[in-house]
C-alpha cells in the first residue's frame, strides 16, 4: 500500500471516535457503542446517520452485495484504503462526507477534502484523504502512549487482522462503505415504508454468523446526533410551551429529565477528555519507581516468571487493516 505517514492504531471505542470526530472538526454528531442488535436497540438513539463495524478480518471474504462502480460513485464519497491502519478513520470519514442531515456539520476540513477530491476515482480520493495533515494527525492524536520502539515486526500467518466498515443510507439505498473494495457495497433499496435500520440489523448479523461459534471480536457503534444538543433543543421547546399554555403534569416531569440527561452528557464528555489524558500520560518514571521496588524487595523475577508464563498462553496478535 501507498505511504501517506505513519498511522496508528485506534481503538474500537466511542469516546476515541466522538473526540476523533470533533478533531477533525466536525460538529453536530457523536458515536454511541451497541451492545446488541435486538429490536429497540436504537430507539433512544435517533437519528441514526450510520454504523461502523468491527470484525476480524477474513483475507478471502467475498463482498456481500455488488459492488458499485459505476455513476453512482460521482453522488457516493467513496475513497480506497491506501493506508495501513487507516480503517477506522476511514469508515468515520465515509459516513460522514455523505451524511445529509441537518444536525450534522462536517466543518471546513472535511468540506474542502469532499470540494477537492469529489471529482477524482476511488483510489486518488483515498490518497487525498491519507495525505491530508490535518486528517492524519487527528487520526494520530488518538493513539496510546508508546513507552518502547522495537522496530518494525513482520506480520506472521498466525497473527488476527480486524478491520472497520461504514453502513449508511443513500440516495434510498443500503451501503457498505469498506475501503478496501474497489467500490461500496449495495445491499439494495429501501422502501418508505422500511427503517434503514431494520434493513442492516439482519446484514451484520448474517456477517457474524460466519464466524465460528464463540468468536466475541465484533464491535458496532453508531453514528448519532449530538445527544446534548438534542436534548437542548427539546428543553427548549417545552420551555416556550410552557411559557405560553402553562405547566402541565408532562412538563413537570419531562423538564427536570431532560436535564438529567444534558448533565449526563456533560460528565460523559469529560470522562471520555480523562480517559484520553490517561491513554497520553507518560506512566515510565512510575513504572521504573515500581519495578525497583519490587526488585528490592525480591517480588520481581516471580512475577517476571508469571507474565512469561500468560505469554506463552496467550493467543496470536491482533491488526488492524
Amino acid at each position: 500500500m501507498e505511504s501517506g505517514g505513519d498511522w496508528c492504531l485506534i481503538e474500537s471505542d466511542p469516546g476515541v471516535f466522538t473526540q476523533l470526530i470533533r478533531k477533525f472538526g466536525a460538529t453536530g454528531v457523536q458515536v454511541e457503542e451497541l451492545w446488541t442488535m435486538e429490536d429497540g436497540i436504537f430507539e433512544t438513539l435517533r437519528p441514526v446517520h450510520g454504523l461502523i463495524f468491527l470484525f476480524k478480518y477474513l483475507q478471502h471474504e467475498e463482498p456481500s452485495g455488488p459492488v458499485v462502480t459505476d455513476r453512482r460513485l460521482d453522488k457516493i464519497y467513496f475513497a480506497r484504503q491506501v493506508i495501513n491502519n487507516a480503517c477506522a478513520t476511514q469508515a468515520v470519514v465515509s459516513l460522514l462526507l455523505n451524511c445529509d442531515h441537518p444536525d450534522v456539520n462536517i466543518g471546513p476540513e472535511l468540506s474542502t477534502l469532499k470540494e477537492f477530491s469529489m471529482s477524482f476515482d476511488p483510489k486518488m480520493r483515498g490518497l487525498t484523504l491519507s495525505n491530508s495533515q490535518t486528517i492524519r494527525s487527528a487520526h494520530n492524536s488518538m493513539a496510546q502512549q508508546t513507552f518502547y520502539e522495537f522496530g518494525p515486526k513482520t506480520a506472521s500467518k498466525d497473527d488476527e487482522a480486524y478491520h472497520f466498515v461504514g453502513y449508511m443510507p443513500i440516495d434510498g439505498r443500503l451501503y457498505e462503505l469498506d475501503g478496501l473494495q474497489e467500490g461500496p457495497i449495495d445491499h439494495g433499496a429501501i422502501s418508505a415504508e422500511q427503517d434503514w435500520l431494520d434493513v442492516v440489523r439482519p446484514i451484520i448479523s448474517k456477517r457474524i454468523s460466519i464466524y465460528t461459534e464463540g468468536e466475541i471480536h465484533f464491535n458496532l457503534m453508531a453514528l448519532v446526533s449530538d445527544r446534548k444538543m438534542i436534548y437542548e433543543r427539546q428543553l427548549q421547546e417545552l420551555i416556550t410551551e410552557q411559557q405560553m399554555l402553562g405547566m402541565t403534569d408532562v412538563m413537570e416531569s419531562e423538564i427536570p429529565r431532560l436535564r438529567m440527561l444534558i448533565e449526563y452528557e456533560d460528565m460523559k464528555m469529560l470522562k471520555y477528555q480523562q480517559e484520553m489524558a490517561r491513554r497520553r500520560h507518560n506512566y515510565l518514571p512510575f513504572i521504573i519507581a515500581l519495578l525497583r521496588i519490587l526488585a528490592e524487595e525480591k517480588k520481581l523475577l516471580p512475577l517476571l516468571d508469571k507474565a512469561k508464563e500468560r505469554t506463552t498462553k496467550k493467543g496470536p496478535k491482533k491488526q488492524k487493516v
